[in-house]
């Protein structure tokens, strides 16, 4: 289990990927589409091609035949016969002069079967009808059908490999300049989301960027940032002066109360109601206290300069906290694997840290539970410690905010968790330490602490 902290940034961090993954995934298949759609249309477009350039080069060879004939006269062909044919060695090419008895009707270009020497070939012919010497004649220039698609196969290959060419071109270059396009968004991203912590202290400066939607996102979040920031100071300054000024009136009125107690002419009841009293105000100063911790921690008035074992740390607030698990007849297990030792912490802080989290698990368990705290570390990368009871649990709508201060839940009697996960929360995030709960209703709750690598010793 990671931290709420840790999974958020690995969760955000996932969905960086997949911004450019499917953009990455859209280029790759709308260019393999269009290749696909290419290979299956090319054998008609290189048929088309052919067709067209033969239909062209036949138009041609009727313009040539036409000039000679305006030259030179029909005779030029005909030498005194009737008519003509001629064709090329492997007949391929075709060409035939002849009179004509029908009506003129329109030049044509078809298909058509011709016989040459006894060889029934077809042929892509045209057809034309003119008038020479006040007679009508037909001429037909054809080219063999196998002729024209001889080339097709070549020209497929060549075409399939240049679209090849110019779409892995296209994509790589789509891909350079999608990654361009983006890098102020990244850039964006680590500078003020990732890794920042609460509060901002720190003043990034602005991306560098000719796109104007991330020059906006980069400024409005700088500016969210800062009224954050001022609207967090606010707060921490109103609660550290409040806390401050409330212990002195609080300290007033216990005396007073201490000394109405020690009066001898105070009456039974009188002195009932002045403890209660006296409870109530017990109850108010731990607050003002709690309230003083939690601010001190947040303006990181406490050092961390020391090296802490985390082992005889935790066996410490055992020895500290064993009398209430006796009195619960709780059973407690300590298993831990590792022996760590975590730098530039504050022993006190971390003690009260794991006091908080412990005496809750004994404060909402069931008589005779369990509690047990147990370690996992992964070398290089992180360490966790899991403190898990057999109490109450925690609604599933109650976790989102069991760190907020004064928040109660919905199946405690006892006045709710107060302060005391605000100060495990602060604490937390003073040493950088994540901090996830999971629970369930009448099976119990464990809590998750997760240890960067850069405070393990």
């Amino acid at each position: 289990m990671v931290g709420n902290s840790q999974r958020s940034r690995i969760q955000n961090q996932k969905a960086g990927l997949k911004l450019l993954t499917k953009l990455t995934l859209f280029i790759t298949l709308s260019k393999l589409a269009i290749v696909m759609l290419f290979v299956f249309l090319l054998p008609n477009l290189i048929e088309r091609i052919a067709s067209k350039y033969t239909d062209d080069y036949l138009r041609e060879q009727k313009k040539k035949v036409m000039t000679i004939i305006s030259k030179n006269g029909i005779n030029y062909y005909l030498q005194g016969e009737e008519s003509m044919g001629s064709y090329t060695m492997l007949k391929e090419e075709y060409i035939s002069l002849a009179p004509s008895e029908t009506a003129f009707y329109p030049d044509t270009i078809e298909t058509s079967e011709r016989i040459v020497e006894s060889d029934t070939l077809n042929y892509r012919l045209l057809t034309y009808n003119f008038k020479a010497d006040n007679k009508r004649y037909l001429l037909e220039i054809g080219k063999t059908t196998a002729t024209i698609s001889q080339y097709n196969r070549p020209l497929q290959k060549i075409a399939l490999w240049v679209l090849i060419a110019l779409t892995l071109f296209t994509l790589v270059a789509d891909l350079i300049y999608t990654r361009f396009l983006l890098a102020p968004l990244g850039k964006i991203i680590k500078s003020k989301l990732v890794n920042r912590r609460f509060p901002f202290n720190d003043d990034p400066h602005p991306v560098i960027t000719s796109t104007s939607d991330f020059r906006y996102l980069d400024s409005s979040l700088m500016t969210l940032m800062t009224q954050i920031h001022e609207a967090f100071e606010k707060e921490r300054e109103f609660t550290a002066n409040a806390s401050h000024e409330l212990m002195t009136p609080i300290s007033i009125l216990q005396n007073k109360i201490e000394n109405l107690l020690g009066e001898t002419e105070v009456s039974d009841l009188i002195q009932r109601k002045l403890i209660e009293m006296h409870r109530t105000l017990n109850r108010l100063k731990k607050i003002v206290n709690s309230l003083l911790l939690i601010s001190r921690i947040d303006n990181e008035q406490f050092s961390r300069s020391e090296v802490v074992s985390l082992k005889v740390l935790l066996e410490d607030v055992m020895d500290d906290i064993s009398h209430r698990l006796e009195e619960k007849e709780i059973g407690f297990r300590l298993s831990l694997k590792e022996n760590i030792t975590l730098k530039n912490c504050n022993r006190d802080l971390l003690y009260q840290l794991f006091y908080n989290l412990i005496n809750n698990a004994i404060k909402y368990n069931k008589p005779n539970g369990d509690i047990t705290i147990q370690d996992s570390y992964h070398a290089g990368s992180f360490y966790q410690i899991f403190i898990e009871d057999t109490g109450i649990g925690i609604p599933a709508e109650d976790i989102p905010t069991i760190f907020n201060r004064f928040k109660k839940s919905n199946l405690s009697e006892a006045g709710g968790y107060g302060l005391g996960l605000s100060i495990v929360k602060s604490i937390a995030n003073y040493h950088r330490i994540n901090v996830d709960v999971s629970s369930a209703v009448s099976r119990g709750t464990t809590f998750t602490l997760v240890f960067p690598k850069e405070i393990i010793y």
